[in-house]
């Protein structure tokens, strides 16, 4: 994993949806055969750029709020950006 896959996921995410971007277990370590330690990383890395664009990011378990609508990140989430 490196620095340009993290870019290159984050850009997909954003070009998809720009308002909340929504990481899962699956898609980063099923679909992208991420280790655990892999994974930790792109989560961390990926939350200083995502916190630079503007974000708020929540891990699994912690609450939000997303168009007036208070949220809990789920189990099968890993991380949940909202727009600031």
């Amino acid at each position: 994993m490196t620095l340009e896959f993290i870019t290159d996921y984050i850009n997909k995410k954003l070009s998809a949806n720009q308002e909340i971007l929504t990481f899962t277990f699956y898609e980063l370590r099923v679909k992208n055969n991420l280790s655990e330690t892999e994974t930790q990383r792109f989560l961390e890395l990926a939350q200083i750029r995502l916190k630079n664009l503007g974000y708020n990011t929540y891990i699994t378990g912690e609450k939000y709020i997303y168009a007036d609508i208070s949220n809990t990140v789920h189990e099968n989430e890993l991380m949940v950006a909202v727009k600031k």
